[in-house]
């Protein structure tokens, strides 16, 4: 798709990479979409160190001027929105409308929300404070201020299921905070990250603010997250890397970010709309082919309703158009590669052996006769120790527990070691907010799947660290100060 081959952003140049290109292949059609560069370790660490020179211009601009230049990358990359979403396209796999309106549009209005954001008041009053004459000093009334500060040099390291919307999600508030950025995207869709930077250079970012270096090996991001300048590292992917990165942090005390891993519970309660909740679970079969953490993938069913919902999700998955991405009327495209397809495809045989029951799927689609399709699989007679149940697939793949009352519900939700979005499905409002209220998840979603995009997003347990979206993205990538003064 692409004939160029890419280079590395550093420094505000183009750079060539140092251990060559590889390819970027398309997961519908095996061809290949683009050559990606292949920094190297000194490379990453010179990102950092430019990230590390225009820090203290940067963080000192006006945040009118940080605005307007946000505001103009985003005009930017709508301007070129058609190119930018068949890129995207072409690397992850996704369908028309995914790569159009969840990928570039999403990424580019997180842009415009955070030039507002770059406006948000930094600084909050803190209720004066008399104090008494001691050995602290004199007797006074003490006037604060709690004030953000950025944090530096943000290491932004990106997932593959969405190269639009993840980066921005990290980039844009980075950026609206004072902060600069050394961009770290994942091997498999990489060229998309650097469109962005081409809209944020032309854009007007100084050399330096934003920097993108990628790489097929691990030694990449291994130096994208110990380098010396860097100050925090904000990373989506599984929670294994996650815990590998926090360690590195830990010995200089980076500061961190981490959407990790997911397995939502999707607690359906006898009372509730199944139209309802089939369509809001089905969505794991479809959306980014079920390539994404916050899918509701472990149904939790009270025994009154299991068979039909079982019956509809099946019904669900069986209206599903599996196929090229670009055609009309394909709902579920391919998985990001060969490899993650077979790591699907072996959690379903390890389902089978385990006890569950197939009842739709379980087998490989073959549509085009290419491409790294996975069939919308929905697997029953589960019990909670399975490992289907337990862990993360990240695929098209739903598994179904049944559970007697609320209670067993609730605690058959909260056993797990994930806990980053969960949903409850229930006709009672009231009773459906009391059980959302127990469920030990960063997100609870009540008769939908929906979001609130100003609302905190992030994980209990092992689903991460912190919370971002809206203006908490802000408070995330920034340090809180204390002025105090007597008045």
């Amino acid at each position: 798709m692409t004939t160029t081959p890419q280079r590395l952003f550093i420094n505000g140049e183009w750079t060539e990479p140092a251990d060559g290109h590889y390819e970027v292949v398309d997961p519908a059609t095996e061809e290949t979409v683009g050559l990606a560069p292949e920094a190297s370790r000194t490379q990453v660490y010179e990102a950092a160190a430019a990230a590390r020179d225009a820090f203290g211009h940067w963080s000192r601009t006006r945040p009118e001027e940080r605005a307007a230049i946000l505001d103009r990358a985003a005009e930017l990359m709508q301007r070129d929105f058609l190119a930018n979403a068949a890129l995207a396209q072409a690397e992850s796999g996704a369908t028309t409308g995914t790569a159009r309106g969840m990928q570039v549009a999403v990424g580019a209005a997180r842009f415009r929300r955070y030039a507002k954001g770059a406006l948000e008041p930094v600084e909050e009053a803190i209720p004066p404070q008399i104090n008494e004459a001691g050995p602290m000093g004199r007797a006074g009334i003490f006037g604060a201020l709690a004030v953000r500060q950025p944090v530096g040099v943000v290491t932004c390291i990106t997932s593959y299921n969405n190269p639009w919307a993840n980066p921005a999600g990290k980039i844009a508030p980075a950026l609206a905070m004072g902060n600069t950025v050394v961009v770290k995207p994942a091997p498999q869709d990489p060229l998309s990250v650097y469109r962005m930077a081409e809209a944020l250079a032309e854009a007007g970012v100084p050399a330096g603010v934003v920097n993108v270096v990628s790489g097929s090996a691990a030694e990449v991001g291994e130096a994208a997250v110990d380098s010396p300048d860097v100050d925090m590292v904000s990373f989506t992917g599984s929670t294994s890397v996650g815990q590998r990165i926090a360690e590195v942090c830990g010995r200089s005390m980076k500061r961190q970010l981490m959407e990790l891993g997911g397995k939502g519970a999707a607690v359906v309660l006898d009372d509730a709309d199944l139209d309802s909740a089939v369509a809001g679970i089905g969505t794991t079969f479809s959306f980014y082919s079920g390539q994404i953490c916050t899918a509701p993938t472990r149904v939790l069913v009270q025994r009154g309703v299991h068979d039909a919902l079982i019956e509809k999700l099946a019904a669900y998955a069986g209206y599903l158009t599996v196929g090229d991405p670009k055609a009309k009327g394909t709902v579920v495209g391919p998985v990001i590669s060969a490899a993650h397809r077979d790591r699907i495809e072996s959690y379903v045989e390890l389902g089978r052996k385990e006890g569950a029951r197939v009842v739709t799927g379980g087998e490989r689609p073959d549509p085009t006769g290419r491409g790294f399709y996975v069939a919308p699989t929905l697997l029953a007679d589960c019990t909670n120790d399975m490992r289907v149940v337990r862990e993360e697939i990240f695929g098209p793949v739903v598994v179904v527990v049944p559970f007697d009352d609320e209670e067993e519900g609730i605690a058959l939700a909260n056993d797990s070691d994930y806990g980053l979005i969960d949903y409850v499905w229930s006709g009672d409002v009231a009773r459906a907010f009391r059980v959302a209220r127990r469920l030990r998840a960063g997100g609870v979603g009540v008769n939908t799947i929906g979001r609130n995009m100003e609302a905190p997003f992030g994980g209990f347990k092992r689903s991460g660290v912190g919370r971002d979206v809206g203006s908490y993205a802000l408070h995330a990538y920034s340090e809180l100060q204390a002025i105090v003064w007597p008045g």
